[in-house]
């Protein structure tokens, strides 16, 4: 990673959970045994169809929670994949709730809590499924505040998500640090105003978009230097 400034008057970290925290192809490498080739398949085109249904539904304001959106989406990846076994799909759901954290998560959270910020999920993740991989995790004890965008009914980026963080942690937008792997997200936090660190785990391009992150890292391990004491 480049040298990069310090992040100044920071009062709370605020994390995306899906790709940032837990890992979204876990669930599938739960049971590749089962999937053989089709895994990668079914697992790419799951996230993508979790994802587009959300922005789809946001546009047409047609709500539904987070735990639909998965529904629909493993259903569309199932579909395309010629795959009809309904045992491995009531699995591959067991298995979303009870995602692997990231190797790192446990140990930043830990760090960042020892020097007195606040620590919170923001989240497309329906209260439930926030809950159960947060606690299947063993993250209870760290994370203390979980946001759901069920409390706006509309998904990210809808800047009525990010407003979320303010009202409830009681600071301001520039003194948040949004952490997202997903770029988009960290574009449309961005674009709010909180100030954001891409997590750009698998070295993707940064998007064509006016409103860029304040910092780029590889791992959630690299952002305890990146905060000012």
């Amino acid at each position: 990673m480049s040298q990069q400034s310090l992040i100044p008057n920071i009062k709370a970290c605020v994390f995306d959970a899906y790709g940032t925290l837990f890992d979204v192809h876990s669930a599938v490498a739960k049971h590749i045994e089962f999937l053989g080739d089709a895994a990668n398949q079914v697992s790419n085109i799951w996230r993508t169809k979790q994802l587009e249904y959300t922005w789809l539904r946001s546009l047409m304001k047609k709500h539904v929670d987070f735990w639909q959106i998965t529904r629909d989406g493993l259903d569309y990846a199932l579909d395309a994949s010629n795959i009809t076994d309904e045992k491995l799909r009531d699995d591959l759901l067991k298995a979303y709730l009870h995602l692997k954290c990231y190797p790192e998560v446990p140990d930043t959270l830990a760090k960042l809590k020892d020097r007195g910020l606040q620590i919170a999920i923001l989240s497309n993740g329906s209260p439930a499924m926030l809950e159960a991989v947060v606690k299947s995790s063993g993250l209870e004890k760290l994370v203390q505040t979980i946001l759901s965008v069920e409390e706006v009914a509309v998904f990210k980026p809808d800047p009525a998500v990010y407003q979320l963080a303010v009202d409830h942690l009681g600071v301001a937008a520039k003194e948040i640090v949004f952490l997202s792997s997903n770029s988009w997200d960290a574009v449309g936090a961005t674009a709010f105003g909180l100030k954001v660190a891409w997590i750009n785990r698998f070295d993707q391009r940064p998007e064509r978009m006016p409103f860029q992150p304040v910092a780029e890292i590889k791992t959630l391990a690299e952002l305890p230097d990146l905060l000012e004491s």
